[in-house]
């Protein structure tokens, strides 16, 4: 199984025609996602990889039946589209857009909350359910059905972990890349309560990172409510106070936001914590049942 998509989820792409939208809807086609349709105002009525391309989200929704979204467009474009995918009732909106304004974000996800709807990003890789679905930009190569969700605010990192699984033979169901947004959608609990529940997810891997208290929030969920091993990573070990590593969102204030006090809360909450990405996997082995 998987979960938020599988082979039945119907993918429109905003942002179709640019440079990103164009090469990025060609690799998810590849992995054998269903890429039904493609908006990009002004250029309706034309294709891209034979896709076919509306002016609007909801002409194309009505005509092709797409169900979810994943957008491309710039940043300052990337609240509006984010919001007409949510008025046409697609789930999930995938926002790939970096450098979105934290205001605007803050729209994005108040309107979702409103229409029950979900949002994973922004700035972020998507998802991507192994040999079902792919929404966003993750390698194909890197995955192989398998027995692990992986839930994580790092592309990168998302990257390594899942080549790694893969190639140990142990494969994922989905992997869900949060975003390094100071605001997102979709959070560590929201993944850990889906993994949990997904029959077919054994275990779980959590990366964070430095800044803010998801993984504190994550921790305390872990231990009230998860019953399958939870393997973690906590990336910015080093950083130090006041510098931004990377994302938006990974920055220690004070003291909130430390490495330590997310490992910590990990640890207390019945997690294992690896001190290395290359850690994970082998502590994945020794957890599956």
């Amino acid at each position: 199984m998987a979960v938020l998509i599988d082979e039945n989820t119907r993918v429109l792409v905003q942002g179709i025609t640019g440079y990103q939208g164009e090469f990025h809807t060609k690799q998810m086609l590849a992995f054998g996602a269903k890429v039904v349709a493609g908006t990009s105002p002004g250029k309706g009525g034309t294709r891209v990889h034979d896709v076919p391309v509306f002016d609007t989200v909801a002409e194309a929704a009505v005509e092709t039946g797409a169900n979810a979204s994943c957008i491309f467009v710039p940043a300052r474009f990337a609240m509006d589209a984010a919001l007409e995918a949510i008025a046409a009732r697609l789930s999930p909106v995938v926002v790939i857009t970096e450098h979105i304004p934290v205001q605007d974000a803050i729209q994005v996800m108040t309107y979702a909350r409103q229409k029950g709807l979900r949002v994973i990003g922004p700035n972020c890789p998507g998802i991507t359910s192994a040999g079902k679905a792919k929404i966003g930009i993750m390698p194909n190569h890197l995955f192989r059905p398998g027995r692990v969700g992986v839930v994580s605010r790092s592309g990168t990192l998302t990257y390594e972990i899942v080549a790694a699984l893969t190639q140990a033979g142990i494969g994922e169901t989905t992997a869900i890349g949060l975003g390094g947004d100071p605001v997102i959608g979709t959070t560590f609990v929201d993944a850990l309560e889906l993994f949990q529940k997904d029959p077919a997810t054994e275990a779980i891997v959590l990366i964070g990172e430095i800044g803010g208290s998801a993984e504190e929030t994550a921790a305390a969920y872990i231990k009230a409510r998860v019953t399958k091993p939870v393997v973690a990573y906590v990336a910015g070990r080093t950083a130090p106070p006041g510098k931004r590593m990377g994302h938006a969102g990974a920055v220690i204030a004070g003291t909130e936001g430390t490495a330590a006090s997310k490992v910590e809360a990990l640890s207390a909450a019945g997690a294992v914590v690896a001190e290395l990405p290359g850690q994970v996997v082998g502590l994945v082995k020794a957890h599956l049942r």
